[in-house]
């Protein structure tokens, strides 16, 4: 059906320009391009460990991983999946918004840094998100999957404040406690946390209030990959 055609072409599109921003800012922080926030200047090692770190990438590459399935199969469900589908979906919209409204005025790129900033930061979310309204899969967001998509990032707002800590390097400056001091930290992770939860909790409305995706009852079409749809609820 021209439905689940369409599906894999977006899904495969957003896995491509998925894969794009993340390999090439890779090769601009493997080269030393200054596209991390630090003055100094890190060994490779240093600067893999900061750029695995950031919740921008961490995002991309859940939104990478599901965009393949789903190119695979536009039907794709399973209860791992589902986690992270919505862990994924969450993080990049949540990227995008803290970008757009909070970073994107701080920052002064150019060349490769800024166009794969952009990818990263407004590309994927907005591919990710409309992705998700135009295609689905729906319904697949129960309240175990909205409470289990909430451990991605708490953990990582766990480890960026201990890694913050013991090294004095945070990935982005409103969760830097030695510069705004703990309070002012405590006040911001308290929203951001809110932010985290609203946007899944939005997602979730979202996928029990929009029309199923794919259709009930559509053939998954054959020739191509993924024609065997996998049980709802199978592990991923």
């Amino acid at each position: 059906m021209g439905s689940q055609r369409n599906a894999r072409w977006w899904h495969l599109g957003t896995a491509v320009v998925g894969a794009f921003g993340v390999v090439g800012q890779l090769i601009l922080v493997v080269a030393g391009a200054q596209v991390l926030v630090t003055e100094e200047r890190l060994s490779l090692s240093e600067r893999l460990v900061h750029f695995f770190s950031y919740f921008t990438v961490l995002s991309n590459l859940l939104v990478l991983v599901a965009a393949v399935t789903l190119f695979r199969n536009p039907r794709r469900d399973g209860a791992g999946w589902r986690v992270l589908r919505l862990s994924g979906l969450t993080g990049i919209v949540v990227t995008g918004v803290v970008h757009w409204f909070f970073l994107r005025p701080l920052l002064e790129l150019t060349g490769w840094s800024y166009a794969m900033d952009k990818v990263l930061h407004v590309a994927v979310p907005l591919l990710a998100a409309v992705g998700w309204a135009l295609f689905g899969p729906r319904p697949r967001v129960t309240g175990r999957v909205f409470g289990l998509s909430l451990v991605y990032p708490v953990v990582w707002l766990i480890y960026t404040l201990l890694i913050g800590a013991a090294t004095g390097w945070y990935p982005y400056p409103f969760l830097d406690v030695d510069e705004l001091g703990g309070a002012r930290v405590s006040v911001v992770c308290v929203a951001l946390t809110g932010a985290i939860v609203g946007v899944a909790a939005l997602l979730w409305w979202g996928d029990r209030r929009l029309p199923a995706a794919p259709r009930t009852g559509e053939p998954l079409e054959r020739g191509g990959p993924g024609t065997r749809p996998r049980r709802s609820g199978a592990a991923a």
